[in-house]
């Protein structure tokens, strides 16, 4: 005969593998995060008449690095690419304001390429990003 033992079943959901997941997920996004707004690394050069830039949400951003790395949008491009690639945003957002980040030591001749650029792709807002050198300002 077999002996009635009653084995209660544990129905409770465990939480704690959850909290742990999310805590570490939240972790990586407040790391990340930064990262993203700030994009490219980029020692601008310093400009005395610097204005403030529009609303950052809106600009297509494109980096040009001290050693010639081409970035549009934080992705990495080769030169050749940049006339495609900025033809086919544009077709997708023909009033979208483009600012140039160059560091300080590109050639300026690079700089007008990647100008030239964004003009032969369609784009008419096109700016320049600097930092603004505030002390010693004068108007």
């Amino acid at each position: 005969m077999r002996t009635a033992r009653a084995t209660a079943l544990n129905a409770d959901i465990n939480v704690t593998p959850l909290v742990d997941v999310c805590l570490v997920l939240l972790i990586i996004f407040m790391v990340v995060t930064p990262m993203i707004v700030t994009g490219v690394q980029v020692k601008l050069p310093a400009s005395h008449t610097a204005d403030a830039l529009g609303e950052a949400s809106r600009q297509l951003p494109i980096a040009v690095k001290d050693d010639g790395t081409l970035f549009v949008d934080a992705a990495v491009i080769r030169r050749e690419q940049l006339g495609d690639e900025l033809r086919a945003r544009h077709d997708a957002h023909p009033e979208r304001p483009v600012v140039v980040r160059a560091d300080g030591q590109v050639k300026y001749g690079e700089v007008v390429s990647v100008l030239d650029a964004c003009r032969n792709a369609g784009f008419r807002d096109v700016g320049l990003a600097t930092d603004a050198h505030r002390e010693g300002r004068e108007r």
